[in-house]
């Protein structure tokens, strides 16, 4: 898998800086970040900048040494910094206690670090270098007050290379402990990082920009982490010949619809049908409706009488947990077909070893959609942890499984049995009402049924998704009130247009 943004983890990050480092004299990334901090709150200033009131806190690390420089260059560019030391007295790795001594012999003006001084100050605009991705422990002492204090600004916050507080590789708080900084914008050096783009990482990273630091090209290696774009799957989405039939798009097999469930697979059935697939039937446990009144053109059948020698399959909306369910269940897994598994068919496999062997060798594609909570099933540990590492559950699953894996939630996680990996930018909270999910699997079914293999329709699928909801929002509807029964046609056109940009061959058209 290829991308043009590749994520990379700490430890990666380390090994490209430290050869940087060997070629370069002393200082020379820690001006190049400072002057990049500058240039982008400058940006973020606009007009403002000259006479603007500028608010600095600063570490005991190289990220407050980053940030020290920051507000000198600023400073001769006309805005008015206010610096706090965090500690007042700390001891500072070379680079930044050169820094230090830089910032002091040009007059730079330092403020006792207060969290009051930080609430009641008139700012334009605060800089956030108190730590940067070498934070391993949670935040105590005196950094609490601190953060809770640079949250509540209304002005804009720029997070030095992470907002302080962040895991850089998992986008949850360091140590466990709840804390870390809510930036508006994040400006990350070297390489874009997995933890500014899942778990708490979009809420506190803001809009993310990456600077190289001057690095070149070829210090970078390649990663297996990206993040999803279209470029990934867009070669497979291509434009439909006139001579096209419904034969050519696929079918799409939905199970599911228990009693007091049915809206679910009618969910799924319509987004698979507004996603292109040629035909769709969807199979209840429970008595099928003669039709849906909404989406005629969907098939209904009683699940025990759907065939699954062809097409897609798509089971788990509104399955629930009955012998019946496992049982429709087992003939989908028995099956060669390409197989969508969501939502109740996912806690089955996480209760049946038998179930779980047959997934695990079976010949078919298998693509699984699992929640936090359902993925911690199948990975038999709880939320909390898959939460804590959401890169890491995800590979484990997609291993353990053989099976690509969609890990739900924001930032969603797809992960191949290889361990090739993507997380998702698209999407917004207005995809947190019930529904959406099932939305997804049937979404994901039709472009299966469509040619594209497991990996390709799972990154489709989950951006295509979000940017339906994206789209949707920037409408008006929603976040709050969004439905799941709104997405199909968002996503119809969303795919149509990728269609359109993309012709078929995975480059953008102008």
């Amino acid at each position: 898998m290829s991308s043009p943004h590749a994520l990379y983890l700490t430890a990666e990050l380390r090994r490209i800086e430290q050869a940087a480092l060997s070629a370069l004299p002393p200082g020379t990334l820690m001006s190049r970040a400072a002057a990049a901090v500058a240039r982008r709150s400058l940006e973020l200033l606009g007009a403002r900048a000259p006479g603007a009131s500028v608010l600095v806190l600063a570490g005991p690390g190289n990220n407050g040494g980053d940030a020290l420089q920051a507000a000198t260059l600023l400073m001769q560019a006309g805005a008015r910094p206010g610096v706090m030391l965090c500690p007042e007295h700390a001891r500072r790795p070379e680079d930044a206690q050169r820094a230090f001594d830089l910032a002091a012999a040009a007059g730079l003006p330092f403020i006792a670090a207060d969290p009051d001084r930080i609430r009641n100050g008139t700012w334009d605009l605060a800089i956030d270098g108190l730590f940067g991705i070498g934070l391993a422990r949670g935040l105590a002492g005196d950094y609490p007050a601190l953060i809770d204090a640079l949250n509540a600004l209304a002005c804009p916050v720029l997070a030095v290379d992470i907002p302080s507080g962040l895991d850089a590789d998992t986008g949850m708080p360091a140590g466990g402990s709840g804390i870390a900084v809510r930036a508006t914008h994040t400006l990350t050096f070297i390489g874009d990082k997995p933890g500014l783009h899942t778990g708490y990482g979009r809420d506190h990273a803001g809009e993310v920009t990456v600077d190289a630091l001057g690095i070149p090209k070829e210090r970078f290696f390649p990663v297996r982490l990206v993040l999803n774009q279209p470029p990934l799957f867009a070669e497979a989405l291509r434009p439909r010949p006139h001579y096209s039939h419904k034969g050519s798009h696929g079918d799409v097999r939905l199970v599911g619809g228990a009693r007091g469930m049915g809206g679910a697979l009618m969910l799924a059935g319509r987004a698979a049908l507004h996603a292109g697939a040629g035909r769709v039937f969807a199979g209840f446990l429970d008595a099928p409706p003669a039709y849906d009144d909404r989406q005629p053109e969907l098939m209904c059948r009683r699940a025990e009488e759907m065939d699954f020698s062809s097409g897609v399959a798509v089971i788990g909306p509104g399955l629930g947990t009955s012998v019946a369910a496992a049982e429709s269940l087992r003939r989908v897994l028995r099956s060669t077909m390409p197989a969508v598994l969501d939502a109740d068919a996912l806690n089955l496999i996480a209760t049946d070893p038998q179930l779980r062997a047959v997934l695990r060798e079976r010949q078919g594609e298998a693509l699984l959609t699992p929640h936090p909570l359902e993925a911690a099933r199948l990975l038999g540990t709880d939320t909390a942890a898959v939460q804590g590492d959401r890169i890491a559950a995800a590979r484990r699953l997609a291993g353990e499984c053989n099976a690509v894996v969609i890990l739900k939630g924001s930032g969603s996680v797809i992960a191949s049995p290889d361990g090739e990996a993507a997380i998702n930018p698209t999407g917004n909270p207005a995809l947190a009402t019930g529904g959406t999910g099932d939305v997804l699997a049937g979404l994901a079914g039709a472009l299966l049924a469509q040619g594209l293999t497991s990996m390709q329709a799972a990154l489709a699928a989950t951006w295509v998704h979000g940017t339906a909801a994206d789209e949707l929002v920037a409408e008006g509807v929603g976040p709050v009130g969004l439905t799941a029964g709104e997405l199909a046609p968002a996503i119809r056109r969303a795919i149509n247009r990728l269609i359109r940009e993309y012709a078929g061959d995975g480059r953008r058209r102008s």
